[in-house]
């Protein structure tokens, strides 16, 4: 059977339970939004022109699962299923106020070691818990820390902050359905693993001495595939992590109307997080299906770097992959890696892979990436 036909057969009874669950009465009034703003790019079609591919030094051809993929947005949506859809996230719990306290431009300008613990103390018990991860054997600390001002000194406060908002989120999404734990369990091990890995190429790569900013965009990222495991029949959720990203986005917008990085950017805006800030953890879950060309090049760096420590986190924490030992760009051939390889081919990455390959993103790795499995 043609990989194209396990697809499809795989997907039938999820779409089926999907089907039902959009389908059914509304217990709630209707919710609508604006359209979202797309900074002005070029349409969202994922087949790009010759002359882009071409521009990449041995770019492959595009392959068949990205072909002809229409990346929605919400304006593209049937207005029934839209609204449907959004009253179905506008269910998921705000997370804590902190959250928007150390995501605010304010504190992001003025943060320091005093002020991060002054906000996560409000919180008790993600205080306790990011204690408890800065004290693990990954952190490797010398002696054990007792308060966030310590864990601040020790690790810098982008790093400390990107694990206090990876707990804070985790208040958003509880995971009491049946079926789901696992589903949920394998996101949260995902986005540990991929903001540890964005840290490490932050700090290599663009920003020496800062590790940690683009940490935080990476846990962002993982609103949208947590929200849209929010809202899909849980007897579906195994098969759909599984999938490729791509192969994900296009069933998710068979089953929901939108995918999960335009799901994830409406949550976002909902919890009125920094307009930059959101527009950047969207942006890179678009890199997918849009080739360099269609990203400003300034911006590329980081949103690229963001959207592969995605990509290696869910491989490790699902086991698709064994470890990043070995590893190379250039023999990932992914439908999801396609226009991403040639974002990553940016001046600025040039030594990407030797980062890859170093002791310390890969300890980093071995050391969150024990497989979670489905069932």
């Amino acid at each position: 059977m043609s990989n194209t036909l396990l697809l499809c057969a795989a997907a039938v009874p999820l779409l089926a339970l999907a089907v039902w669950w959009l389908r059914r009465p509304s217990a709630r009034p209707a919710t609508t939004s604006a359209p979202i703003a797309t900074r002005s790019q070029p349409s969202l079609r994922a087949t790009a022109p010759v002359a882009a591919d071409a521009s990449v030094p041995g770019q492959r051809p595009l392959p068949a699962m990205l072909a002809g993929l229409e990346w929605r947005t919400e304006e593209h949506m049937d207005p029934a299923k839209r609204d449907r859809l959004l009253g179905a996230i506008h269910d998921i719990p705000r997370p804590p106020n902190a959250l928007q306290q150390l995501l605010s431009p304010e504190f992001i300008a003025q943060a320091s070691s005093s002020t991060l613990s002054e906000v996560v103390m409000t919180e008790p018990l993600i205080a306790a818990k990011v204690l408890a991860a800065v004290n693990s054997p990954l952190y490797g600390l010398q002696k054990p820390v007792s308060d966030i001002g310590q864990a601040v000194t020790f690790m810098g406060i982008h790093r400390v902050r990107a694990i206090c908002l990876q707990y804070m989120l985790a208040e958003a999404f509880p995971t009491n359905l049946p079926g789901a734990r696992k589903t949920f369990d394998a996101l949260w091990q995902a986005s540990a693993i991929a903001s540890e890995i964005a840290s490490r190429l932050d700090r290599a790569l663009l920003q020496p001495g800062a590790a940690g900013a683009l940490a935080t965009q990476v846990v962002l990222g993982f609103v949208g595939p947590l929200a849209t495991a929010s809202v899909i029949p849980p007897t579906g959720l195994v098969a759909w992590l599984q999938r490729d990203r791509v192969a994900r986005a296009r069933l998710e917008q068979d089953l929901l109307g939108l995918n999960a990085c335009e799901i994830g950017h409406l949550l976002l805006k909902s919890w009125a997080l920094p307009q930059p800030l959101v527009e950047d953890v969207r942006d890179s879950g678009r890199l997918i299906a849009m080739p360099p060309h269609r990203t400003a090049p300034q911006r590329l760096p980081a949103l690229a770097l963001a959207c592969l420590s995605t990509r290696l986190g869910e491989r490790l924490a699902l086991g698709q992959m064994g470890s990043l030992e070995g590893y190379r760009l250039a023999d990932d051939e992914a439908p999801d890696m396609h226009h991403l390889r040639a974002c990553l081919a940016h001046p600025a990455l040039a030594r990407l892979d030797e980062v890859l390959q170093s002791p310390d993103l890969q300890g980093a790795a071995r050391q969150t990436s024990a497989p979670v499995s489905g069932s």
